[in-house]
């Protein structure tokens, strides 16, 4: 059986809390996200037993470094023993960083509509603005080699290509998945399990 690769993503962020768009953009943890992060840490202790065996890795994001660091902090470990991977930062939103859905929609009617109709291949406007499918493309060499033993600390739209690249989803029902922040996604072979 191939070691396990541990994928969290951040705590919760104010602009998660708010449902905004958060991309790229570079928002630190709220009091619920530091706890979030404190509790995946205890839980990776008991579920790991040698973490001096482990790579860990994250996203170069704030809320991502953060995460990881409280993580690490809980599980008995130097907080910056780690390294960061800049291909792991989330989907870049483009003009559309900082917005709520309704806010978009006030803005430019109609927009997240044709959103919502072909999500994975959407781009949203702006300098740099990604679709899902070109995520997939910048992550997929990141995966292809990370091997367990490891911890990444990640972001939501890197985990649901993840899911495309692993366990096969549709594209509609990866756009669709729930990504918890209080819960540990492991990576084993061609199995990903919710712990």
């Amino acid at each position: 059986m191939p070691a396990p690769v541990y994928i969290v993503r951040h705590g919760q962020t104010d602009w998660n809390a708010e449902f905004r768009l958060q991309g790229q953009a570079d928002i630190d943890l709220n009091d619920l996200g530091r706890r979030q992060a404190v509790g995946n840490g205890s839980k990776l202790a008991r579920l790991i037993d040698e973490p001096q065996a482990f790579d860990f890795v994250a996203s170069p994001m704030i809320r991502t470094r953060r995460t990881m660091e409280l993580l690490r902090g809980a599980m008995g470990l130097d907080p910056a023993a780690y390294r960061t991977d800049e291909r792991l930062k989330e989907l870049n939103f483009g003009d559309w960083q900082g917005y709520t859905a309704e806010e978009l929609e006030a803005l430019h009617p109609g927009s997240t509509r044709r959103r919502e109709l072909a999500k994975w291949d959407f781009r949203p406007v702006g300098e740099g603005a990604e679709s899902y499918q070109m995520l997939l493309e910048r992550v997929e060499p990141v995966f292809r080699v990370l091997r367990g033993p490891a911890v990444c600390v990640t972001h939501g739209g890197i985990m649901r290509v993840l899911f495309r690249l692993v366990g096969g989803m549709s594209k509609e029902d990866a756009c669709a998945l729930a990504i918890p922040q209080d819960r540990i996604l492991r990576w084993q072979g061609d199995t990903l399990e919710w712990l």
